[in-house]
């Protein structure tokens, strides 16, 4: 059943701006930027100071919520909602499902598997976290297992929370795209009020932030292939220099309207993943790659429930540095990031019923990047054990930006290779910002689809002058404290966002409820001639205690009667009582053509149908012809 309802007018939209949202967004960002720019060694302390007490005091709240958000996408692929449709009733979706699993792909790629596809399995084996011991493959394996809890089932599960409630909102019920919209069935009116900017400007500065993130680490990676090719040194000087160039390749896509170029780009883009993951899968040790692809997903799935709830409560300082380095960053990083990849997968996603979207963003995307690090990280981890080894330091250290060049490296072409990866996470740069320039203009537009040109260009540019202000005040340090604080207050949303779906779904779930019985009312009344009443079709919850009318006593009594004075003459024995059931119920045939009924019961109305069959059956038989036994009798 669809939820019909008015479109609501775009929030406090003046012009082309939400200016509630964009101008309070602005200030904030622009201001922490100028800051962090000025003054990069007070704002690495102050980021410093702020992480560990975000740590120390909501550490353990990260990994509860993560692990909250994986239950709540598991309950609503299994739910009795599983049927809603994220759209119209009837309406198809708006993407062949090839089609559809492609852009989820897109979704899932990014420059962060780039970043640390070969980085992170390494240093999980390098320096587990604390409390992992073994021998040298088990602590690989640790490693693998480690690195899929980051990168799995928990990211998806916060994606499909804010994509879900946004699509749900969006398709279904014709609403603009803004997170606020999404928690409308909470806060009602209140959406287009203070509350609604507060929620809105909560999304622009976690999704700007998780997008300097990234883009941060992408120009740490690309300057470390420069580096590893002899082009020029990773310097800070050669990072800015890398953001401002990349930067105006995407203005200018943005200025002279080249979607159809972006759209290349992104295909090209996939392309290359998909060939480098080939190239690494077929040149390094294949058999060894399969083998342990399939391990992993099995220790993995064994080790699930206990990697979720670790928050290395032994370890001490030591594990809390490991924590704040590691899984809250990670958490952090996907709860900022979800505003943008939400809004994504919920518009491409248009059509698809519940449990469809469910199940297809969570395990399709991350059944990829299981794949993706299976082959970069167990490439690399495959050298270390059982080759030359020289990715890991003496010292045990690892060299993030540039691991991924170093494997690479030891593989046949890997210079040509390492070329190729440049210029992919290149690529990524470009497409993530002009993607995250869209979201950020729509978010502070209220809700508009084709926001100003001229907003897309401020986006573009403050993303950019974010990434380097990170980069400066502390660089990977300081692109993590950046996730990690500004998921915090949007963490609060997504729970508004799991409560106001709970309550849509059960709405529109019980609603459908009281339609479909209604409609099964009525045609039972058309068919068996029952007669409910109104209030009762009109209760939420129908009372199933239908019974039939019983007969009047003297019309009973008559019945008896008749029957016993009859049983003499024709020499038959009196009848019984399912035989005076049946023929009371003939006599109620005769005159109203179907038993009446004061409520409705499956098995009454089974067994009050089968008795008046019966009774039509006997009183359609033939006559008995002239001179029979029973005509002698009477």
């Amino acid at each position: 059943m669809t939820t019909t309802s008015t479109k609501p007018r775009e929030p406090m939209t003046r012009g082309d701006l939400a200016r509630w949202v964009f101008w309070p967004s602005a200030v904030l960002i622009l201001g922490f930027a100028a800051f962090a720019i000025m003054a990069p060694g007070v704002a690495e302390s102050l980021f410093d100071t702020i992480q560990s007490d975000i740590i120390n005091a909501f550490g353990w709240y990260y990994v509860l919520i993560a692990a909250f958000f994986v239950v709540v996408t598991l309950y609503l692929g299994f739910s009795r909602y599983g049927d809603i449709t994220l759209g119209k009733d009837g309406e198809e979706p708006a993407f062949s499902k090839f089609s559809w699993y492609a852009l989820l792909f897109a979704a899932g790629m990014g420059i962060g598997l780039v970043f640390y596809g070969v980085s992170e399995p390494l240093a999980h084996y390098a320096d587990p976290r604390p409390g992992v011991t073994g021998s040298e493959t088990q602590l690989a394996q640790s490693a693998m297992s480690q690195t899929f809890l980051h990168w799995g089932l928990h990211a998806w599960s916060i994606y499909i929370v804010v994509g879900l409630a946004i699509a749900y909102a969006v398709h279904r019920r014709g609403r603009p795209v803004s997170i606020r919209w999404s928690l409308e069935p909470l806060l009602g009116k209140h959406v287009e009020g203070r509350w609604g900017n507060v929620i809105d400007i909560t999304a622009v500065l976690g999704t700007l932030f998780g997008i300097a993130t990234s883009l941060g680490l992408g120009v740490l990676q690309i300057s470390a292939g420069l580096s590893s090719a002899g082009i020029a040194e990773p310097t800070t000087t050669t990072q800015v220099v890398l953001i401002v160039i990349i930067t105006i390749i995407t203005l200018f896509s943005l200025l002279t309207g080249l979607a159809r170029g972006m759209k290349w780009l992104s295909n090209i883009n996939l392309t290359l993943a998909a060939v480098l993951l080939l190239y690494v899968l077929f040149t390094g040790p294949t058999l060894f790659l399969l083998r342990e692809f399939v391990q992993s997903i099995g220790n993995y799935i064994q080790n699930f429930v206990g990697l979720s709830f670790n928050v290395s409560a032994y370890a001490g300082a030591e594990g809390a540095a490991w924590q704040a380095s590691w899984t809250t960053f990670y958490w952090g990083w996907w709860i900022s990031w979800a505003p943008f990849v939400g809004i994504f997968i919920a518009r491409v996603s248009k059509g698809r019923t519940v449990r469809e979207f469910v199940w297809g963003v969570l395990l399709v995307p991350a059944m990829i990047t299981f794949l993706w690090f299976a082959v970069m990280g167990g490439t690399a981890l495959y050298q270390e054990l059982f080759g030359g080894g020289g990715l890991i330091g003496a010292d045990g250290s690892i060299d993030y930006e540039g691991a991924l060049f170093d494997m690479l490296g030891n593989l046949p072409g890997g210079a040509v290779a390492s070329l190729g990866a440049i210029l992919l996470v290149g690529i990524f740069f470009v497409t993530s910002s002009d993607s995250g320039s869209f979201v950020l203009s729509m978010l502070t537009s209220g809700g508009k689809e084709t926001p100003a040109r001229w907003v897309r260009v401020f986006w573009a540019c403050t993303t950019a002058a974010v990434a380097i202000a990170l980069l400066l005040s502390g660089g990977l340090t300081a692109l993590q404290t950046a996730a990690i604080i500004t998921a915090l207050p949007f963490s609060f949303v997504m729970i508004g966002m799991v409560v106001s779906l709970f309550r849509a779904f059960e709405r529109e779930h019980r609603a459908y409820l009281r339609a479909t019985r209604q409609q099964f009312v009525e045609h039972i009344a058309d068919t068996y001639g029952l007669e409910p009443s109104t209030t009762e079709i009109a209760q939420p919850r129908l009372r199933m205690g239908w019974r039939r009318r019983r007969r009047d006593d003297a019309t009973a009594q008559q019945q008896s009667a008749a029957g016993q004075a009859a049983a003499p003459a024709t020499g038959t024995a009196p009848p019984s009582g399912e035989a005076s059931a049946t023929a009371g119920a003939t006599t109620d045939t005769a005159g109203d053509s179907a038993p009446h009924y004061e409520s409705l019961d499956t098995d009454s109305i089974a067994i009050a149908h089968r008795d008046v069959e019966e009774a039509a059956a006997e009183s359609a038989a033939p006559e008995p012809p002239p001179g029979s036994d029973e005509d002698k009798g009477a």
